[in-house]
């Protein structure tokens, strides 16, 4: 579904997303809107829905609890924010948004802490609401246990007509039986409902006032109330307990796993990986089991994802091996490069094409040219690798003087020995041998050999005259 310009075709609808709660369940200081599902705040992901619908623009997050701490976690997405200083509940969310939603000619309320409600279910919401001629349009659910949820009642069998919500401790003798409940989901026109947004009173066991009150008051005045169901009741359930969230999580991450594969992806046993909703991948690519792919990452074709990997905000090409227990971060990887096993990619890493990464080696803020070779227990920290250079085992950049970080500039086709260490700034240049074992605080010329070391000094029958000492001072 493309994403509809500012007052586009709903004609002038704006989007308010309840946010302002404490979600005490949860027994977390966390906002409750706050607490992740998929990789990202649940809060997000209803914003995220709601853009697909109408302009950031015109979607307004009512914040309460933290205000200041929700409104910095999604500030990036250029939605506005209304202040609910006291949460007295949903209907005095709404007159909190009061002077937000008056240009509007239609609204519709999501709940912050409903993160899997698409957006084809809000079209639908919206096209009764228009087709109906409704003053308010409930979005509902049919669950096989409706158990404290408040219960919709409709006019009639078969009728688009609502009656009224009642909450679950107010039912009647015989409701009890009644399965469609409320989503807590609406579609309003905005005068009808500013007309009446001051008639909601707090008079009720908890002394809030209450947006489901809407529905009696409209009509009551003669306005049309309707419902329609949610097309999956998954859609429409919310966190109230840690455990609720890890079934959304669960939920949210299998369908991104089929999401992947019915484009092509294999992914064998998906139930083990981790895979966040924003993941890219493409077709031809093999994901093994126990593999985390996080937050914005996206991967090309013909790759091949060993075990027990976590690739966190990355970008690799095609036709890259990332093997077994390898951890990368924000770095780029480019096509044909082998990773691993156990290698570490820290933040800023840029891999070039047909680069080998071998066992336990790690690369921080360095880049490294096409065909370089780094295979075994070697550290590159802001480094500038060129093409075709072999760094040999335990080499390490000392890029840390104790206070500021410097540059290690490695040229191409250079050979850097064993156990060597680089100690920026400094530059070695194309061709270079450096000889294994040195310490090199000073610029290569291209084409030089560089040793810097002791010379070794044997000294004969040493041993057995220490061993001699150490008898006779017994």
């Amino acid at each position: 579904m493309s994403k509809q310009p500012s007052h586009g075709r709903h004609n002038k609808l704006a989007v308010v997303i309840m946010a302002a709660g404490k979600g005490t369940r949860l027994k977390s200081r966390r906002p409750k809107v706050l607490h992740e599902i998929g990789g990202r705040p649940l809060l997000a992901h209803v914003i995220a829905t709601a853009s697909r619908l109408v302009a950031p623009a015109d979607i307004f997050a009512v914040v309460g609890h933290q205000a200041e701490r929700v409104r910095q976690t999604v500030k990036d997405t250029g939605i506005g924010f209304v202040e609910q200083a006291e949460q007295l509940g949903t209907g005095h969310a709404i007159q909190c948004a009061r002077q937000a939603i008056a240009g509007y000619d239609s609204l519709l309320v999501l709940s912050g802490d409903v993160p899997l409600i698409r957006p084809e279910t809000l079209e639908l919401l919206m096209s009764v609401h228009r087709d109906e001629h409704a003053a308010m349009t409930i979005l509902t659910a049919l669950p096989q246990d409706p158990t404290d949820y408040g219960r919709v009642l409709r006019k009639a069998a078969g009728s688009a007509e609502v009656e009224a919500i009642v909450e679950q401790k107010s039912l009647q003798p015989g409701q009890e039986s009644v399965r469609e409940i409320n989503s807590g989901i609406y579609a309003f026109q905005t005068a009808p409902l500013l007309q009446h947004l001051d008639q909601l009173t707090t008079e009720n066991a908890h002394g809030e006032i209450y947006l489901t009150k809407m529905a009696g008051l409209l009509r009551a005045s003669g306005e049309r109330v309707v419902a329609v169901p949610a097309p999956d009741t998954a859609e429409v359930l919310g966190a109230n307990t840690i455990a609720d969230l890890v079934a959304l999580d669960a939920t949210l991450r299998a369908a991104t796993a089929r999401r992947l594969m019915a484009a092509g992806v294999t992914i064998f046993h998906p139930d083990t990986c981790v895979i966040d909703a924003e993941v890219e991948v493409e077709p031809d690519t093999i994901i093994e089991p126990f593999v985390q792919l996080r937050g914005r990452t996206k991967i090309g074709s013909e790759c091949h994802i060993r075990s027990y990997s976590v690739i966190e905000n990355c970008t690799l090409g095609s036709d890259v091996l990332v093997r077994q227990s390898c951890v990368l971060a924000e770095s780029t990887v480019e096509d044909g490069a082998r990773i691993g096993p156990f290698a570490h990619l820290r933040p800023g890493s840029e891999i070039g094409p047909e680069v080998h990464i071998g066992n336990f080696v790690e690369t921080k803020k360095s880049k490294l040219g096409r065909g370089v070779k780094a295979s075994h227990l070697t550290y590159l920290g802001d480094a500038v690798v060129g093409a075709d250079t072999n760094v040999g085992a335990g080499v390490i950049t000392c890029n840390f003087d104790g206070v500021h970080k410097h540059t290690t500039h490695i040229g191409k086709g250079v050979f850097v020995g064993s156990d060597s260490t680089l100690v920026a700034p400094v530059t070695i240049e194309d061709g270079a041998y450096i000889g294994a074992g040195s310490c090199i605080t000073s610029p290569v010329p291209a084409g030089a050999l560089a040793v810097a070391r002791a010379h070794q000094v044997n000294k004969e029958g040493w041993v057995a005259k220490r061993r001699a000492k150490q008898k006779a001072q017994k």
